[in-house]
């Protein structure tokens, strides 16, 4: 089992920053790719980011250049930095855990991912 919790969210203008950590606890943080899915109110959960093993990294197109993700497998914690915020960015943000044995892939779909936190909202006014 995998434990995870979210901090960070908050309510922010647009064009502001804001950074999401992810914290994890259970079974081994390094065996695993981590994911964040962001989902606003009334559409589906989607990708937002996720990073290997190994530290390689993927984004959906709505957030490259603008987010960044990271790890600190020491601190068995996860990170989204998020620059340049848009009122569209406003959801509630989870992280993944996803078990994997091939170190530099990370999955972009939701049911690649066994582990999940409750979220953290994040609110971008206009």
């Amino acid at each position: 089992q995998v434990q995870l919790v979210e901090s960070g969210g908050g309510l922010v203008q647009a064009g502001g920053s804001l950074r999401l950590s992810c914290a994890a606890s259970g079974r081994t943080f390094s065996d695993y790719a981590m994911g964040w899915f962001r989902q606003a109110p009334g559409k589906e959960r989607e990708f937002v980011a996720a990073i290997s093993r190994s530290g390689r990294t993927y984004y959906a197109d709505s957030v490259k250049g603008r987010f960044t993700i990271s790890r600190d497998n020491a601190k068995r914690t996860v990170y989204l930095q998020m620059n340049s915020l848009k009122p569209e960015d406003t959801a509630v943000y989870c992280c993944a855990a996803s078990f994997v044995t091939y170190t530099d892939y990370a999955g972009g779909k939701r049911e690649e991912y066994d582990y999940w936190g409750q979220g953290t909202q994040v609110t971008v006014s206009s």
